[in-house]
C-alpha cells in the first residue's frame, strides 16, 4: 500500500485557512484524478478541490464546518504507488484548485470560527398532565354567552359535549358537529388538540450561512442604525410601467418597479452624497463615491447574496433592468463573478410579493444606508377631500447614524418619493 497525504493548497491570495463546506467523498471511496473531493470556503469564495491522484480514500481530516489550515493534511489516499511526485523546490500544496462560485462581497472577518451552540439534551419528552373532564352534567362547562344561548335554544346539554377549544371550551363548531351527528355525543377533540410533539433537531451553522451570520452581527453591533418609513403613491409610475411594457421590443426585458427606483436613486444621489459610499471604522474616514453602484439583495437556495449593478447613473431604464436580471440571475445560479458581487455603495432589498408593511433592514457593512421596498397595493386614500383608490408602496430605510443625521436620511427618502410619484422627473 502506498500512502499519499494531500495537503490543503493555497486557495487564494492571503488565505491561511478554509472552512470545510461539503465532502464529495467518503472513506473507502475510489477516486480518479481530477474528481471533486471537497468544497472549501474562504472569506471570498467557495472552491471545489479536485483529487490530485487515482486512489482509495483512507481518511478525511475535518468535519463539515471545521477550519483547516493551508498546508495541513486534508485527505489521505492509498495510491498503490501512483501518487503524484512533488518537486523538492516547491511547496507540497497540491494542484491549483478550480473556483466554481463566489459567494458575496464581504469585508474580511477576523473572528475565529465559533463552536455551534449545543442545546441541552433532553432524556425524555416533558409530559404535561391534562386533567380529565368529568362526564357528569354537573361539571363546569367553558363556553361563550352566544354558544350557551344557542345550546339553550336548541335544548342541548353543553355538559354532554367535549369542547374542541382551549381547556375544553365548547365552540359553535362543536354544536354543529353534535347536530350533524344526530345528537350523538362527540368523541375526543380533534387531533390538532391531542397530538403533542417533542422532537428537537440541531442544525450546524456552516459555510455561507455562517458568513451571513457573522456579517449581520458585525453590521448590527458596529453600526448604530436609525430607520425611517414612508409611503409612496406609485399610481402614475404603474401607468408608465404598463405603457413601457406594452411597447417594449423583443430584446427588452419586462420592467418591474426596481429599475425605476434604481434610476431615481442615481438621479438624486449627487444631492445626498453622504448616503453613497463607505465608512470604515478603523480609519475614521467616510469614502463618498460619485458612481452609484447599487447592491440588490437576492435570496437564493444557498442563502442571501448581494450582486451589484454598477454605474447606474449612466444607464437608461432598459439597461438597468437588463443588468439587474443578469446579476441577480447569476447569483441564483451560482455563476456570479467576483466583480458581480463586489463594489456596492448603496443596497436595495425588496421582498416582492411578500413585501409586508415595514421592516428595519440591516445595513450592508461598510455601506452607510439601505432601502427596503415593499409590495405595491391598491388602497383608499384621501385626495382633495375625496376618498379615491390609489396604488401605494411602503419604503423602509436604515442609515448609519454615526455619519448620517436623521434629517439627511429623511431628505433622501422624501426626494426619492417625489421622483417616484412624478416619474417623468426621473428622465429629465
Amino acid at each position: 500500500m502506498a500512502k499519499y497525504d494531500f495537503k490543503l493548497p493555497d486557495i487564494g491570495e492571503g488565505v491561511v485557512e478554509g472552512e470545510v463546506v461539503t465532502w464529495h467523498v467518503s472513506v473507502g471511496d475510489t477516486v480518479s484524478e481530477d474528481d471533486p473531493i471537497v468544497d472549501v470556503m474562504t472569506d471570498k469564495a467557495t472552491v471545489t478541490i479536485p483529487s490530485p491522484t487515482d486512489g482509495t480514500v483512507l481518511s478525511l481530516n475535518g468535519e463539515v464546518g471545521d477550519m483547516v489550515a493551508v498546508g495541513s493534511v486534508l485527505i489521505e489516499f492509498d495510491t498503490d504507488g501512483s501518487a503524484p511526485s512533488v518537486p523538492e523546490d516547491k511547496d507540497e500544496s497540491g494542484p491549483v484548485v478550480e473556483e466554481v462560485r463566489v459567494e458575496k462581497e464581504e469585508v474580511p472577518i477576523e473572528t475565529e470560527v465559533r463552536e455551534a451552540v449545543k442545546l441541552p439534551e433532553v432524556s425524555k419528552p416533558i409530559q404535561i398532565p391534562v386533567p380529565e373532564l368529568p362526564t357528569s352534567s354537573s361539571r363546569t362547562v367553558l363556553a361563550s354567552p352566544a354558544v350557551r344561548r344557542r345550546a339553550r335554544e336548541a335544548n342541548i346539554d353543553l355538559a354532554s359535549l367535549n369542547g374542541s377549544g382551549p381547556a375544553g371550551r365548547v365552540r359553535h363548531a362543536d354544536i354543529d358537529a353534535f347536530v350533524a351527528g344526530g345528537g350523538a355525543v362527540m368523541g375526543a377533540p380533534p387531533v390538532a388538540y391531542s397530538t403533542k410533539k417533542s422532537g428537537i433537531s440541531e442544525v450546524k451553522i456552516v459555510g455561507l450561512r455562517r458568513k451571513i451570520s457573522e456579517q449581520m452581527v458585525k453590521s448590527a453591533f458596529s453600526i448604530p442604525h436609525f430607520s425611517y418609513f414612508e409611503e409612496v403613491d406609485v399610481t402614475e409610475l404603474e401607468a408608465l410601467r404598463q405603457a413601457l411594457n406594452a411597447s417594449r421590443g423583443e430584446d427588452q426585458p419586462k420592467l418591474t418597479y426596481l429599475p425605476f427606483i434604481m434610476l431615481a436613486l442615481a438621479k438624486i444621489m449627487p444631492d445626498h452624497p453622504e448616503c453613497n459610499g463607505y465608512f470604515y471604522d478603523g480609519d475614521g474616514v467616510v469614502h463618498r463615491h460619485e458612481a452609484v453602484n447599487l447592491g440588490i439583495a437576492t435570496q437564493t437556495d444557498r442563502g442571501l447574496f448581494v450582486p451589484v449593478v454598477k454605474n447606474v447613473e449612466a444607464m437608461d431604464v432598459w439597461h438597468a433592468a437588463s443588468d439587474l436580471i443578469r446579476v441577480s440571475g447569476a447569483a441564483r445560479a451560482g455563476t456570479a463573478s467576483l466583480d458581480d458581487l463586489t463594489g456596492s455603495t448603496f443596497t436595495i432589498t425588496s421582498l416582492g410579493r411578500d413585501g409586508g408593511l415595514g421592516a428595519t433592514p440591516i445595513i450592508n457593512h461598510p455601506e452607510m444606508a439601505i432601502l427596503g421596498v415593499h409590495k405595491a397595493r391598491e388602497m383608499p386614500v384621501v385626495r382633495s377631500g375625496n376618498i379615491v383608490i390609489r396604488r401605494m408602496m411602503n419604503l423602509s430605510s436604515s442609515f448609519d447614524h454615526r455619519v448620517i443625521d436623521g434629517a439627511d436620511g429623511a431628505q433622501l427618502v422624501q426626494h426619492l418619493k417625489k421622483m417616484l410619484e412624478h416619474p417623468a422627473m426621473i428622465f429629465m
